[in-house]
């Protein structure tokens, strides 16, 4: 073999390989526009996996709470950025690296900076103010109808303490119907012992999904995905699911907290139990933007997933919850 020989086998051995390929596009059903001291004050250290705390109550939440930011139960935690901008960068970063469509909600302020920034990789999701105000309905459809939201949420109802069935909802449900709007929920895990903190109303009662079957009967044509799906109340999640067929869960913040073990068994659950095309791919990117990449490799090392299953989860099944049009697909597909 001559010199030259063995080098274009070199090279096209270099472009076949795997680490060269172009990644098929994934949406991200559950990612952030936030400041950067959305979560505390920057820098924040966080284990990824979470190291569940053992808190003395002898010293106050606060202090307790604190000791979960300080990344100290790991060799290698995720550090928040210091600035919204270096949120922002690191961020689209991540989406570049991973081909990212994020569906990404925050102050809106926030939401149009980053779809100024890098439009191809952004689609709108706003959150409406609670308690509801006088006009939300009118505001929701003329942003609906200029495109300037295509999906309602993250809902953070959970975190006040109120269900998705209190009436002080049902103006938004009745909204998002009329809108044809889908609505994404927050169902699941809050950082550990956040109940605790001054002025908090999480319970992690509110994470059963079931609390939705009342608002979907009263609202058929209503589009719900349930954040974090519904974690750990796999039984709650799998009866819901079950009974409601158009509902999805996306796998925000669990894929990349949990112990993997922990994680896997949950969504080896799901698609056990047949849900495999109801199951969308979520990093819940907050102030940590590596998490994304994080959330991404724990799919990827489900060896229990066939192809056909990731790529439904990191993009086909989502693309079937939001309706995107064969032009939008085909967009994503050249990206």
């Amino acid at each position: 073999m001559s010199r030259h020989t063995a080098v274009a086998l070199a090279v096209a051995v270099l472009l076949l390989s795997p680490s060269s390929w172009a990644r098929p596009a994934i949406l991200d059903m559950h990612l952030h526009a936030l400041a950067a001291d959305e979560q505390g004050p920057p820098p924040l250290s966080l284990c990824s996996p979470i190291a569940m705390p053992t808190w003395d109550p002898a010293h106050p939440a606060v202090e307790n709470f604190a000791a979960l930011f300080a990344g100290k139960e790991c060799r290698d935690p995720i550090v928040s950025p210091k600035t919204d901008d270096e949120v922002m960068t690191r961020s689209i970063a991540q989406m570049e690296k991973y081909n990212v469509i994020g569906l990404v909600s925050g102050p809106k302020r926030l939401v149009d900076h980053w779809r100024a920034t890098a439009p191809a990789r952004m689609m709108p999701s706003l959150i409406p103010d609670m308690p509801v105000k006088d006009g939300m309905e009118q505001e929701f459809a003329a942003l609906h109808a200029s495109r300037d939201v295509v999906a309602i949420g993250e809902l953070g109802l959970q975190y006040d303490g109120i269900g998705p069935d209190d009436p002080r909802v049902e103006r938004i449900w009745a909204m998002a119907e009329k809108e044809d709007l889908p609505v994404s929920i927050h169902m699941g895990p809050g950082p550990p012992g956040v109940g605790y903190l001054p002025g908090s109303g999480y319970r992690a009662r509110l994470s059963s999904p079931l609390l939705l079957e009342e608002v979907l009967l009263r609202h058929p044509r209503l589009r719900i995905n349930v954040m974090h799906a519904g974690f750990p109340m796999r039984d709650d999640t799998l009866a819901l699911l079950y009974s409601h067929p158009q509902v999805y869960v996306d796998l925000g913040v669990i894929d990349w907290t949990q112990p993997r073990a922990a994680f896997h068994a949950y969504l080896k659950a799901l698609i056990d139990a047949g849900f495999a095309k109801r199951v969308m791919f979520g990093s819940d990117q907050m102030v940590w933007p590596e998490a994304i990449g994080k959330a991404i490799e724990a799919i990827d090392s489900a060896d229990f997933l066939t192809a056909e299953q990731k790529r439904d989860i990191f993009y086909n099944n989502a693309a079937r919850f939001l309706r995107l049009d064969a032009a939008t697909i085909a967009r994503h597909t050249a990206m």
